[in-house]
């Protein structure tokens, strides 16, 4: 039987980085501007959330800040229409993105006023999440700017705040540059199919050690059974 192959990803002390999200924030359109992200990561390190950019119209004509989701992640990114509480604007849907695939998310819009960039980094089963938010050339009249996530274990240290043992959210302030940290522990999943391998194989092991050791008793407890039987029968001769 052919072993699989340990990746060599697995590497525990290993620190790469997973994913960076630059998202552009749309223009400040009307004196109001609505950007809030969400995003939820699974224990598999898959990307599922939304994006939604919008903001108090001008006119009727006026549509708001429009997302375009890239050609690569056409399958991946659904977008709609917003509109609610007087914004309008454009809700991108996301699902299954591989942390490669959230750093195309930042050329959803090609209009900017401010910047959003987002890391995820592991070492072993550390997970960290950095990020910056500078908004400095946004106005903080009417801008409403929010960032949450959400892990598949609890957060062990951040600088947001805590909607749950798994769940950190950021209200960032226009105006000022922002920093965002987490950090969170669980296995790595390239390393989690060799454990259930290695686990798997410890079962056969122990399993053939017991059988060899009952065989073994078996044997040894022969030997006198049938000794005593021989000197039984030379007497009754």
């Amino acid at each position: 039987m052919q072993l699989p192959s340990v990746p060599t990803s697995t590497r525990s002390r290993r620190a790469a980085s997973l994913a960076v999200l630059g998202l552009l924030l749309v223009p400040f359109l009307a004196g109001c501007l609505r950007v809030q992200v969400s995003m939820g990561v699974s224990a598999d390190d898959r990307v599922s959330g939304q994006i939604v950019a919008a903001a108090v119209p001008a006119n009727d004509q006026d549509k708001g800040p429009q997302l375009t989701p890239p050609g690569s992640l056409s399958d991946k990114v659904r977008v709609q229409e917003y509109k609610k509480d007087g914004y309008v604007g454009s809700q991108a849907f996301f699902s299954d993105l591989t942390f490669g695939d959230v750093q195309q998310l930042g050329t959803m819009s090609e209009q900017a006023t401010g910047s959003f960039q987002i890391s995820l980094q592991r070492t072993g089963d550390l997970v960290t999440l950095d990020g910056k938010a500078d908004l400095s050339s946004v106005p903080a009249q009417g801008t409403d700017v929010q960032f949450t996530i959400a892990f598949p274990a609890r957060v062990a240290t951040t600088n947001g705040t805590r909607e749950g043992d798994s769940i950190v959210s950021w209200k960032l302030p226009a105006g000022d540059t922002s920093t965002i940290r987490a950090e969170v522990r669980y296995s790595d999943p390239s390393t989690r199919s060799f454990a259930g391998w290695a686990g798997i194989m410890a079962g056969v092991t122990l399993g053939v050690a017991v059988i060899v050791g009952a065989l073994a008793w078996m044997a040894r407890n022969k030997e006198p059974v049938l000794g005593s039987r021989r000197g039984r029968d030379h007497s009754e001769v």
